[in-house]
């Protein structure tokens, strides 16, 4: 719904981006089989900038609990491989020429209470985007009452609304959070 150069629809969509971001590193958090979206958070410095890691190798599931991570640069190997062993993760890979082969080891209880510290990170990183999307949406909407292009009562009416959008989706978040919680310590 757009008023007057405020457009809710387009907060609301920029809320639901910090909610994929949030799905897709929840995704990455391991449960104890072996997946290849474990490894999608990462990062690796390669050529004077920051890729993520499917763009500079290919990972494959060759059994339920081991990845094969193919590095398609020689020269990126030990990038690559530093890069997974400083993701938080706990994996350590085995390289062998441009294949790193990762065992994914079993959880215990202390490894299944970091991996949910980790996703309590995410997901208050993610509260902190949407606020901020709430935030930047509340600032416009001073600005066109102050400029005189809305009315006080435009106003009140769209910063409801556009609360009301904040609180849906950080209880998104919430309920994200807590199925990804419940699944680790579950296992």
């Amino acid at each position: 719904m757009s008023v007057d150069g405020f457009d809710l629809a387009d907060l609301k969509r920029r809320m639901q981006g910090a909610v994929g971001v949030l799905k897709t590193e929840l995704g990455g958090l391991r449960t104890g089989r072996a997946s290849a979206s474990l490894l999608e958070p990462i990062q690796v410095d390669a050529y004077g900038t920051h890729m993520p890691l499917n763009q500079v190798a290919t990972v494959s599931v060759p059994e339920p609990r081991m990845l094969s991570v193919q590095v398609w640069d020689r020269g990126m190997v030990n990038a690559v491989e530093r890069a997974i062993r400083d993701s938080n993760l706990g994996l350590n890979p085995a390289t062998e020429g441009q294949v790193m082969r990762i065992r994914i080891p079993e959880l215990n209880q202390e490894r299944r209470q970091e991996m949910v510290k980790v996703a309590h990170k995410y997901a208050e990183a993610a509260r902190v985007s949407v606020r901020h999307v709430r935030r930047d949406g509340m600032d416009l909407l001073k600005k066109l009452e102050k400029d005189g292009d809305m009315g006080s009562d435009d106003v009140e009416r769209m910063s409801t609304q556009v609360q009301k959008a904040t609180d849906e989706t950080i209880a998104e978040v919430d309920q994200a959070l807590a199925h990804k919680e419940k699944e680790i310590l579950s296992v």
